[in-house]
């Protein structure tokens, strides 16, 4: 049947959404993400790191909002009108990444994924699954759930 075919097909590649933080493209599996919001403020908490800038209400959900760029050792994003939060499940909790804007959502190959260089040091390696070139960029496709596993405690 037709059907084997297409399964190949669809595991064969990957849905993602890309974002810039200041000049780099990064993006995450869209099957993670639930939805995406324009910039809203977000109530800070006490005693957070300094990535964590607080918790929005979603829909009567208490959600945490993490600003991608401080995550990933980049300047803090500045918000404007083009900021997004996007809206992930990470091991069954939602948190929003704040990105400066949302890009695309693409289709590319598993066969495309290139390994994070080893210069990286492990902590940060293991945010990174893979590096995937696209047309003239190189977009860093990123580890959600590692993401996660550092800030578990402050969304529990």
């Amino acid at each position: 049947m037709h059907d084997n075919q297409n399964n190949a097909t669809e595991s064969d590649s990957l849905r993602i959404i890309s974002f810039h933080l200041g000049a780099q493209v990064f993006c995450v599996n869209i099957m993670s993400v639930r939805e995406i919001r324009g910039w809203a403020p977000a109530t800070t908490l006490p005693h957070t790191p300094p990535h964590v800038l607080g918790v929005i209400n979603l829909r009567g959900s208490v959600i945490p909002v993490i600003d991608m760029a401080i995550r990933l050792g980049l300047p803090p994003i500045k918000p404007t009108e083009r900021s997004a939060i996007i809206v992930t499940a990470i091991a069954g909790k939602l948190v929003g990444l704040l990105v400066e804007n949302v890009s695309d959502m693409i289709t590319v190959s598993t066969a495309e994924l290139q390994p994070a260089p080893d210069v990286l040091p492990a902590a940060e390696r293991a945010l990174t699954k893979a590096i995937i070139p696209v047309d003239t960029q190189m977009i860093c496709y990123l580890d959600l759930d590692a993401l996660f596993s550092v800030t578990e405690e402050m969304a529990a």
